[in-house]
């Protein structure tokens, strides 16, 4: 069934030059943003389809392919998806679980085109969508104009509006969702003719808006970062909501001023959408708001990303296709892994401390809330006694994951930050010590509950006279659960 101003800088440049002064003006271009969705794609379908346009965007900017969540965090649904791509954060957040979005707080974490208005009234902001809920119901009244294409129009009509808008008018802040491939997902699946043949159609009518932008009089004076993105995947067989990997798969297509011919990138998250679009139109992304976006244009790979290059295929995991390079037990420079209490045998991809990614590790074994970690980006490192028991082996499960020695100030306080997901099942436990100079660690946390994947902030005394710390995480248990740490910086 298918489912429904041009800103000139005021600012002058004054140039010195000896006794006599010059004086240049630097004109910024206006700042503009387009984001288009098309509805239940996936990028290797689009890479096997004749999709002209969707390519030379691909080869002129960055291509990221992504992944989301599952129960029960929120199932791989329309609702969930666009509500989270629109306001830059997780379900556990904007608390859409599905279509009906009963619970939504958008109030609370409202769409960017909302967030936008409220920072810079002035802009001309416009959202279209055939699936109506979109527009209805995600974007706010705030947004000056959205428009819920009639169902006789369908994607036509939505590509018609917009093209007119970005043509005609003098639009800042654009929105388009596109809904026939989830369409022909639905009724013929992802592996199907009909799912590339509705790739090209929707690849035309992108191709229709990326020209209507370029065909604009002002288009010379404008700076347009266009992103093209996707709410979820679909099975071959045909539909999503579920937890396999293909329902999982989304993806971000962007060009823009800072954003490399041709690149690819592993770290971009679906709430980056929102906050890409927001930076781009020189908004500050205010703490308060509590994003879990960053701007795609402002990237922070962590020591684990470098990792990437040195990932290999499965050993003894049989569930996970041979063709992933997932996982590596040498950590990346200036870390360690002390294993010297580890048991022996095992699962070899998961005996003690391992570095790997979501494309392989939730493949490990779907369903057990693996998905949900949802705030670790690109590679990871994870501690899971639950996979390591799969196979014979002695000992129990002791490892500790080892930082290498950052500088700090003594007498100061620090900050030590890190990403984390932890399932519990006693007698489990994670621990964070701290170590200064090469001192004996302290413990400054310890986890024995169930956390669910977020951004951790430990404040630290450092000692008079103390140069460096150096941080440990060691997971102890037996086959229980699992613990991630990403994203790990110390801060003054």
């Amino acid at each position: 069934m298918s489912r429904r101003t041009f800103l000139v800088s005021a600012a002058a440049v004054a140039v010195s030059a000896g006794p006599l002064t010059t004086l240049a003006r630097a004109v910024a271009r206006a700042q503009k943003v387009l984001v288009i969705g098309l509805d239940g794609a996936l990028l290797k379908r689009i890479k096997d389809a004749d999709a002209p346009n969707l390519d030379a965007l691909m080869a002129a900017g960055l291509t990221a392919p992504s992944s989301i969540y599952a129960n029960p965090l929120a199932p791989t649904m329309s609702g969930p998806g666009w509500s989270t791509i629109i306001t830059g954060v997780w379900p556990d957040k904007h608390n859409v679980k599905d279509n009906t979005f009963s619970g939504a707080k958008f109030a609370q974490y409202p769409d960017f085109l909302t967030r936008a208005e409220t920072a810079k009234p002035s802009l001309n902001t416009y959202a279209v969508a055939s699936w109506a809920p979109i527009t209805g119901t995600v974007f706010s009244p705030k947004v000056d104009t959205r428009v819920s294409t009639p169902s006789a129009e369908y994607d036509t009509g939505t590509t018609a509006r917009a093209v007119a808008k970005l043509r005609d008018g003098n639009p800042d802040a654009v929105f388009v969702q596109l809904d026939n491939i989830d369409h022909a997902g639905h009724s013929y699946g992802a592996a199907s003719q009909q799912y590339l043949d509705a790739i090209q159609g929707a690849d035309a009518q992108v191709g229709q808006l990326v020209a209507a932008v370029r065909s604009r009089a002002t288009y010379a004076d404008e700076d347009w970062l266009i992103m093209i993105t996707a709410d979820h995947g679909h099975t071959d067989a045909g539909g999503h909501g579920g937890s396999t990997l293909q329902e999982r798969q989304t993806f971000l297509i962007a060009t823009g001023p800072t954003l490399a011919a041709g690149s690819v990138r592993h770290d971009v998250k679906m709430p980056d959408v929102a906050a890409s679009a927001l930076a781009h139109l020189g908004i500050a992304l205010d703490p308060a708001w509590d994003l879990d976006g960053r701007p795609v244009q402002q990237p922070a790979p962590d020591d684990f990303d470098a990792l990437r290059g040195q990932l290999q295929t499965r050993v003894d995991e049989t569930g996970i296709p041979t063709t992933i390079l997932g996982f590596t037990h040498t950590p990346p420079a200036g870390w360690s892994v002390d294993n010297s209490a580890m048991g022996g045998g095992g699962v070899t991809e998961w005996r003690g401390w391992s570095f790997t990614t979501d494309e392989f590790w939730t493949q490990a074994q779907r369903d057990q809330n693996r998905e949900c970690n949802v705030r670790a980006r690109n590679v990871f490192a994870v501690a899971d006694g639950d996979e390591w028991n799969d196979k014979a082996l002695t000992g129990t499960f002791d490892s500790t994951l080892v930082s290498p020695a950052y500088p700090v100030t003594g007498g100061t306080t620090a900050t030590l930050t890190y990403t984390t997901y932890y399932r519990q099942e006693s007698p489990q436990k994670g621990e964070v010590l701290i170590s200064y100079d090469g001192a004996a660690p302290v413990s400054v946390r310890t986890y024995t509950a169930d956390v669910p994947s977020r951004t951790e902030t430990v404040p630290l005394q450092v000692p008079p006279g103390a140069r460096s710390v150096r941080v440990r995480f060691r997971y102890t248990g037996g086959n229980n659960w699992y613990w991630v740490i990403d994203g790990v910086r110390i801060g003054q």
